[in-house]
């Protein structure tokens, strides 16, 4: 199962649209809202702060604190583009590229590999993380924590998805190699492959 694609560049606006923070409470509140299913490290979040105070988004809020720490502050170009993320749909083409799909689509076009073995190994693999997701929403039960339960769904629901992928490309591979020779399904021209979709 791979890891959904996040914006850390809008997560940490959104976790200043809260309030002033050091990279450090950001971290750790990115973490407590994503049961720190993608963590961060403090030095992607300075990284990323510092970019977002070249591009104006936000400043430095007063002196270093004791430990030498810099507290950020929303800019008003910040806070319109937290409020554009929130009011404009995720696009898919944002996101990077799917390795399981391009993996996949090399196999079946790679002399000699085992494409239904490829899928069956993926397909162990996102069950075992999916029974994983699944362990963990029945211990958070429907306690508070929305935040934390609603990424779980997410999860759920992509593992979910991600094995009826797979189960449909199994389908396909047999199907396109019931009536060819074996080995002969990954040389199949594209136009030809194209046509029996």
């Amino acid at each position: 199962m791979h890891t959904p694609y996040m914006s850390i560049r809008h997560g940490l606006l959104a976790l200043l649209e809260r309030g002033p923070s050091h990279g450090y409470q950001l971290r750790a509140e990115f973490d407590a809202a994503t049961g720190a299913t993608w963590p961060l490290n403090v030095g992607q979040v300075y990284t990323t702060l510092d970019r977002l105070e070249r591009d104006g988004l936000v400043a430095q809020d007063g002196e270093p604190d004791a430990d030498g720490r810099i507290a950020y502050r929303l800019t008003d170009a910040g806070h319109a583009e937290v409020s554009g993320w929130f009011a404009s749909p995720v696009s898919a083409k944002s996101a990077p590229r799917d390795e399981l799909a391009i993996k996949l689509a090399l196999a079946v076009t790679t002399p000699g590999v085992d494409v239904l073995s490829v899928v069956q190994t993926q397909r162990t693999g996102t069950m075992a993380t999916l029974q994983e997701f699944t362990r963990l929403k029945m211990r958070a039960g429907d306690g508070d924590d929305l935040a934390w339960s609603l990424v779980l769904d997410s999860l759920v629901f992509r593992a979910e998805a991600e094995i009826r992928w797979l189960d449909h490309c199994e389908a396909r591979v047999a199907r396109a190699s019931a009536g060819r020779p074996q080995n002969t399904v990954a040389h199949a021209p594209a136009s030809d492959r194209a046509a029996r979709r």
